[in-house]
């Protein structure tokens, strides 16, 4: 399979990339330099987006299929948000089912692997991760509004 690598289209305050539909995310191959493995349907977006405060990736297994390892982190919390498929979630010697709309937060120390239990659709996901305790306030407290009308009308398309 040919390997697709996204590139993200950049301004003064943002980057942008399309990765396509999540049917279409085992056109990416990962391959992680310390270990043999080479995985199909994952993509990390901290260096397509150049990301400074977290780690994004999107991820797709196939029907009956299994994570061959499991894994830990040293310092980040990961957040898993399930978009599509039906499969089982094991974090240490727990078991849980996740599909569409599961939302499974994992400590670094926690022990976790995944699998499909679809006969016939892919699971997908989204893992964002970060630094365990770097964020103690609540959302509303950095966000604020800035006073000026909303307009669409002569900005520059990308």
């Amino acid at each position: 399979m040919a390997q697709f690598a996204p590139t993200a289209k950049t301004g003064q305050n943002f980057a942008v990339t399309d990765l396509g539909r999540f049917s279409q995310l085992r056109q990416f191959i990962f391959e992680a330099p310390e270990v043999p493995i080479k995985l199909e349907g994952k993509v990390f977006l901290k260096q397509i987006l150049d990301l400074s405060s977290a780690e994004i990736s999107f991820n797709n297994l196939p029907p009956k299929t299994s994570v061959p390892f499991y894994h830990k982190h040293r310092l980040n919390e990961e957040i898993y948000v399930f978009v599509q498929g039906k499969g089982e979630f094991q974090v240490d010697d727990c078991v849980f089912p996740v599909g569409e709309g599961t939302v499974v937060r994992v400590d670094p120390e926690g022990e976790r692997c995944m699998r499909n239990t679809s006969n016939t659709e892919d699971l997908c996901w989204i893992v964002i991760q970060s630094r365990v305790g770097s964020y103690p306030d609540h959302t509303i407290q950095d966000g604020f509004g800035v006073q000026k009308r909303v307009s669409w009308v002569g900005k520059q398309q990308i």
